[in-house]
């Protein structure tokens, strides 16, 4: 099967791509992108690195010094970046705003910090993916990252039981600037691999379950020090990662020139949304995210109100984000043979299925087996979100567009998600109930995922036919 190149030209064998699609070639034509006149600014973004010419045919390198220096750029990228490492380490703030800060505030409402914190990170994919493919790439990981760190050091001057600054800072203005660069920091991956870019996107998303264990083991240890105030443990770690961060920007290089022609954006929402395989991909996206962050943000509250150990619990989400780095690695490997498609399904009936467990969590090893598990499938998930999108990009021009749609509404089960289960939750800790309803709508991603792969499949056998 012949892919459109990133120009928007299209190779020699059209009809089998439009088979594919359920549509023919006249079809086809209507979602190409409008002939306009570019912006020249955006043509110019990236005149002072080396790019690659403009050609009928784009090459990939698909490795190279140049290709994995981009790679460990979106690692480090990954490692520092507010993205997923304080969504993923905010089980910590969770239960310190809870138990300590913030006690004016129930459980559901301190949630909403990183609830909308993952909503704006995700949901500002629509644009952000826009800008990227227009060639604004730099500028998304440089403003996002400035963003970001000013957000990280304004949250040091929140008071206790201050909530809406606490939200302000760490919810919108890290969301934000989070949602700059997500879609940059793996899209440019797709300027160097091809055949590899499963492998180098697995990789590089390694980084977040890197950041996440260092994060609770670093922000646990500050607040247990008598000395350290909140403010002081805050401005310790913004000033870390502030510093990483934009190290990972200078790796972070664009290789291809934006297109001379964009996608219409009316034209592609109205073939996107007859694509039955983009909608369940989507779907599955956000079951997923409904219900992917309770283990998150409340494995560490859920040790402690058992009973257990502030040590274990202190621990747990290191034990998780542990897991999940070894996931994140192992997918890149694996999803060569095994396919990215179904590493999705089973990592996400195999994360619902744990969620369960929350019920009878109550012991050391109930604590350590859950965060082993599902610190590792959903490690496997997170792995495979990109690269699943792209199986469905007949047109890489279109990638930023494809991922940004999908994330944006995505983005709205990471909004709903963490404050509906801390009210399910209640005052009086009822684990059952978030646990069987985070559960279920997990088991219904997966549901989703089988979908995909029946109409690829399908879309598979039709083209052979040809």
């Amino acid at each position: 099967m012949s892919e459109l190149n990133y120009d928007g030209s299209s190779g020699p064998n059209i009809n089998a791509e439009a088979s594919l699609c359920g549509k023919v070639p006249q079809d086809i034509e209507k979602c190409q992108p409008n002939h306009a006149a570019s912006d020249e600014k955006s043509l110019q973004v990236d005149a002072s690195y080396p790019i690659v010419a403009d050609t009928d045919t784009t090459t990939y390198p698909d490795g190279g010094l140049r290709a994995w220096s981009v790679v460990l750029g979106g690692y480090v990228y990954a490692f520092s970046d507010d993205i997923f490492r304080y969504i993923c380490a905010f089980g910590v703030y969770q239960d310190y705003y809870t138990r300590v800060y913030m006690t004016a505030h129930s459980a559901s409402t301190i949630s909403w910090i990183g609830a909308v914190d993952s909503f704006l990170t995700i949901s500002t994919g629509l644009v952000v993916g826009r800008l990227f493919d227009r060639g604004y790439c730099l500028h998304l990981l440089y403003g996002g990252s400035l963003l970001e760190a000013l957000s990280l050091f304004m949250l040091s001057f929140v008071k206790p039981n201050q909530f809406y600054g606490a939200f302000l800072c760490q919810g919108i203005g890290v969301g934000l600037g989070g949602g700059m660069t997500y879609v940059p920091s793996l899209a440019i991956l797709s300027h160097y691999f091809e055949k590899k870019r499963s492998l180098a996107m697995s990789v590089a998303t390694a980084g977040v379950s890197l950041g996440s264990m260092i994060i609770p083991i670093l922000v646990n240890n500050l607040f247990a020090r008598p000395n350290l105030d909140f403010a002081t443990v805050t401005r310790i770690t913004a000033a870390f990662m502030t510093a990483i961060m934009f190290l990972a920007c200078v790796l972070l290089k664009p290789r291809l020139p934006p297109p001379k022609t964009h996608a219409n954006l009316k034209n592609c929402l109205k073939r996107f949304s007859k694509d039955w395989a983009y909608i369940a991909l989507t779907a599955g996206y956000t079951f997923f995210a409904l219900g992917f962050f309770f283990p998150i943000f409340y494995l560490q509250l859920a040790a402690i109100t058992h009973g257990l150990s502030e040590n274990l619990a202190f621990y747990s989400l290191v034990i998780l984000n542990g897991s999940g780095f070894v996931a994140r690695l192992l997918t890149g490997l694996i999803s060569q043979w095994a396919g990215v498609d179904n590493l999705a399904i089973i990592a996400a009936i195999v994360c619902g299925s744990v969620t369960f467990a929350f019920v009878s969590i109550g012991s050391v090893a109930s604590v350590i087996i859950v965060a082993i598990l599902y610190g590792f499938f959903s490690g496997v998930y997170i792995g495979t979100m990109a690269p699943f999108g792209t199986l469905l990009t007949d047109n890489m021009a279109e990638l930023g567009l494809r991922l940004g749609i999908a994330f944006a509404v995505s983005g709205l089960g990471e909004l709903a998600g963490p404050p509906i289960m801390g009210a399910l939750l209640t005052g009086k800790y009822l684990w059952w109930r978030p646990a069987v309803t985070s559960g279920l709508i997990v088991l219904a991603a997966g549901a989703s995922f089988i979908v995909v792969k029946v109409i690829i499949r399908h879309r598979t056998k039709l083209a052979s036919g040809r």
